[in-house]
């Protein structure tokens, strides 16, 4: 897939403030500081479409960019950071899980996991929650040039095997680092291969996108 145009739509507080659309949605979820904007802005290969942060927690939004005119990639708030409040923690299970089996036009889910760490119960808890939920989902495995070959591939199975322990197989799993821009490819391929034919009506459907609020 190219990569012709891509912009920012806008942020949404809660699930019901989500404008109407149905151009195919892509989110991608994951704890914060796993590198999300990182990965956004490589895929579209801009610099600065997403906002990066060296503070954790930064996203607090439902965030959606549209590509190419033809789908939407949407970004999720980062979970698992300490600082953040028991009320917040309630509000990113309430508005995110919202989104997440609610959304029609919702294609498919990237669950982000840092390939510098082992098996987190955060994450593994989030796998599971998404298999009982029956959301379809891929795992990313972020910065991988930040540990040794080994360490990565270790980590990495050493989670799909928890996974699979936990009755989850069947996912795909990709590897990706926003420095090296290795796993562009894969990632854009795979959305490539669940966008729906084009069709007359694609252009008037993603101009009417946020005037539909």
């Amino acid at each position: 897939m190219k990569i012709t145009a891509a912009k920012f739509r806008g942020s949404c507080r809660d699930y019901e403030s989500c404008p109407d659309s149905w151009l195919p949605e892509f989110a991608f979820v994951g704890r914060s500081n796993v590198g999300k904007s990182s990965l956004i802005n490589l895929l579209v290969n801009q610099r600065d479409l997403a906002k990066t942060s060296s503070v954790p927690g930064k996203t607090k939004l439902i965030n959606f960019f549209e590509v190419n005119g033809m789908w939407c990639l949407v970004d999720l708030p980062g979970y698992g950071y300490a600082k953040v409040s028991r009320n917040q923690q309630a509000e990113f299970n309430i508005h995110v899980s919202a989104y997440l089996t609610r959304r029609e036009n919702l294609k498919h889910v990237f669950l982000l996991i840092d390939s510098r760490l082992e098996p987190l119960d955060s994450d593994l808890a989030f796998a599971h929650w998404l298999d009982q939920c029956s959301v379809p989902f891929s795992v990313v495995f972020t910065k991988i040039d930040k540990r040794s070959k080994d360490t990565v591939e270790n980590h990495s199975e050493l989670f799909l095997k928890v996974m699979r322990e936990n009755g989850i197989e069947n996912t795909k799993e990709f590897s990706c680092s926003a420095k090296t821009k290795h796993g562009r490819g894969p990632l854009l391929e795979f959305i490539n291969s669940r966008l729906p034919k084009k069709s007359k009506n694609t252009t008037r459907v993603s101009l009417n996108w946020m005037n539909k609020r």
